[in-house]
């Protein structure tokens, strides 16, 4: 892929995270003022819809990322940098990395990231906060996806039961079909070791997570409970 279809494909991503709305190719041109013209831009996202990276929701006039994009979006992220007012507010707490302050560390993340949060202490020590963010993602409108949302929700014991032994040490990231917590889901976790136990924490959004900033805050938890 050419440099200028990357940056009209990070362009769609970059949007369709922060609206959560099928991009149009004027809403590329006008808001983010690239130096390309309509037609152009237009011809890319043809290129880009073939090619699977983006596809045209029912009869909308824009596109939206597909499992694929992200894939490739996630796999050209280099540099995660964490914002200094968060750094700030996660110092403050992880001073002392007791079970009670990790919780509060899981709910600031929640509201840091508006997703969802988990953490298990060991294997069999889950706590979650935040679930009522995933609702509010304009994609979990649909009833159908609620309950799917519910049923991970109920699952989530199970299912962190089941990815404890295989999971690697330090980060992972999950999109879509990969994602043992939901195909309409994404998930940035880290496994860590702190003393003599082992916990898993992460984030659970929808695929179209800003996993740039969740990714920055879960892998600076990571090496401060690793310190």
């Amino acid at each position: 892929m050419d440099d200028r279809k990357k940056l009209i494909l990070n362009t769609i991503i970059k949007e369709h995270i922060n609206s959560g709305s099928p991009v149009s190719s004027g809403v590329l041109v006008k808001k983010y003022k690239l130096n390309i013209s309509p037609a152009t831009v237009r011809n890319e996202m043809a290129f880009l819809e073939e090619e699977g990276y983006i596809i045209q929701p029912h009869t909308s006039a824009g596109r939206i990322p597909t499992e694929l994009a992200y894939k490739f979006y996630l796999n050209n992220l280099k540099f995660f940098k964490i914002k200094k007012t968060d750094k700030y507010l996660l110092d403050k707490i992880l001073k002392n990395k007791e079970e009670q302050n990790l919780k509060e560390i899981a709910r600031l993340i929640s509201r840091l990231s508006g997703s969802a949060v988990f953490w298990a202490f060991y294997r069999h020590n889950l706590f979650y906060t935040g679930i009522s963010n995933l609702f509010h993602q304009p994609e979990f409108a649909q009833l159908e996806l609620v309950y799917n949302i519910s049923s991970v929700i109920d699952s989530l014991d199970d299912i962190i039961d089941n990815i404890f032994e295989d999971v690697k040490l330090g980060l992972s990231t999950f999109v879509g079909s990969d994602n043992p917590f939901g195909a309409f889901a994404g998930t940035v976790l880290a496994k860590y070791k702190l003393d003599d136990k082992v916990g898993i924490f992460g984030v659970l959004g929808p695929v179209r997570m800003d996993y740039e900033k969740n990714i920055s805050l879960v892998e600076y938890i990571f090496k401060k409970l690793n310190n």
